[in-house]
């Protein structure tokens, strides 16, 4: 599975990379904390699974899947529970609180 991670605070990409890492049936192609950069790579690489942060400089997580026509599946990775309800009438496929627990990232 492909994943791409979006995501404005560095520690929260390191802890979602260690996560995926772990895993193992997962590759990550690109991580990046330009939300505006996901249209870029959502053209150039088959892309299965986005974890995007809501809130971040420019464009927030939830205005940019509006955006989006072909979205592959995404799971939110936020520490703003209130979006939750946002993130599922949009369809995500889950929604994750920071700090994110290993045994949480696994269910998701």
């Amino acid at each position: 599975m492909n994943c791409l991670i979006v995501d404005d605070e560095p520690l929260a990409v390191d802890v979602i990379v260690s996560y995926v890492e772990q895993v193992g049936d997962m590759n990550i192609v690109e991580t990046t904390n330009n939300p505006l950069e996901v249209i870029r790579i959502l053209k150039q690489h088959q892309i299965d699974l986005v974890f995007l942060d809501i809130e971040m400089p420019n464009l927030n997580g939830i205005d940019l899947v509006k955006t989006l026509d072909h979205l592959p599946q995404f799971i939110f990775t936020t520490a703003y529970p209130q979006y939750a309800l946002d993130g599922f009438n949009l369809n995500a496929t889950d929604y994750l609180v920071k700090p994110i627990p290993f045994s949480r990232f696994l269910k998701a």
